[in-house]
């Protein structure tokens, strides 16, 4: 997926623009999810997404992402994938309806920086299933966000992942599949960058986790099987049973003081804090 090649280490000052782009991402997305009811379609979520982060002064990451001279670029703002859809839904006239479930994703380029984060978000009342599968979904991401050490291994972020998976598909009596074809990855002057970081894997292998990487992680989850496939748009990919999927993401940066989550409205402090783990924000 991506060329092999050394990950791309920040200085402190770009982080501190990745920063800016991260709550770009962040107050985006939460507009967003109180924008999501029953009636609105993802085209004018789209629309209202374009109009955030141009008045923050930020340029969308997704559009006209991955054309060349033979493709299109993606044709939207933040990718809107209802029900079925694991990621990469492209916005349009689809109207929400109630017991849906919407995973928006989301990024943002402040002068040249890259923040990326993703949400997904019930419409109405989900069922019960459908609420759960939200709920792994990102707790299984802020577990990832945990393991991140200095010295770690992206293998250990990878391995908790999985580890919160299983461990909640058995306390919930529910099939969970992880996604393993698309994953994670470094971020930095470009949107996709090396390392991937997947969201199975061993503790201890891997990438070496080091001062100025900077990571996005996002765990997708499917109630049923993982198999999956794209869409006939070339973009949407789809549950091959059917079934819903869920898809959360942050950007992350492991400093000397701790995690700090780029993407997070406070940096992840409330969510760190009650998982034992220290907060690390280089400034805010």
């Amino acid at each position: 997926m991506f060329r092999r090649r050394r990950p791309q280490l920040e200085t402190t000052d770009e982080l501190l623009v990745m920063r800016r782009a991260g709550l770009v991402v962040a107050r985006t997305l939460a507009a967003l999810r109180e924008e999501v009811t029953p009636g609105i379609s993802t085209g004018e979520l789209d629309q209202i997404a374009d109009e955030l982060i141009r008045a923050a002064g930020a340029t969308p990451s997704f559009l006209g992402y991955g054309g060349d001279a033979g493709r299109g670029g993606f044709p939207g703002v933040i990718c809107t994938s209802v029900n079925d859809e694991i990621l990469h839904g492209i916005p349009g006239k689809r109207v929400l309806a109630p017991g849906d479930l919407i995973s928006i994703d989301c990024g943002a380029v402040v002068d040249g920086w890259h923040g990326d984060a993703a949400i997904t978000v019930p419409v109405d009342e989900p069922a019960a299933d459908h609420r759960l599968l939200v709920e792994t979904t990102g707790s299984a991401l802020w577990s990832g966000i945990a393991a991140a050490r200095l010295g770690g291994r992206i293998g250990d972020i990878s391995a908790a992942v999985e580890d919160r998976i299983d461990a909640l598909e058995t306390e919930h009596g529910r099939p969970y599949g992880i996604v393993t074809e698309y994953v994670g990855h470094g971020i930095g002057s470009a949107m996709h960058q090396e390392p991937e970081v997947p969201n199975v894997g061993r503790s201890g292998r891997g990438v070496r986790i080091v001062r100025g990487l900077a990571l996005a992680i996002e765990p997708m989850i499917t109630l049923g099987s993982a198999e999956n496939h794209t869409a006939g748009d070339g973009w949407t990919v789809v549950t091959d049973d059917g079934r819903p999927a869920a898809h959360w993401e942050h950007t992350i940066t492991v400093t000397d003081r701790g995690t700090w989550v780029l993407t997070a409205e406070d940096g992840g402090e409330a969510a760190l804090t009650a998982l034992g783990v220290p907060f690390g924000p280089l400034a805010d």
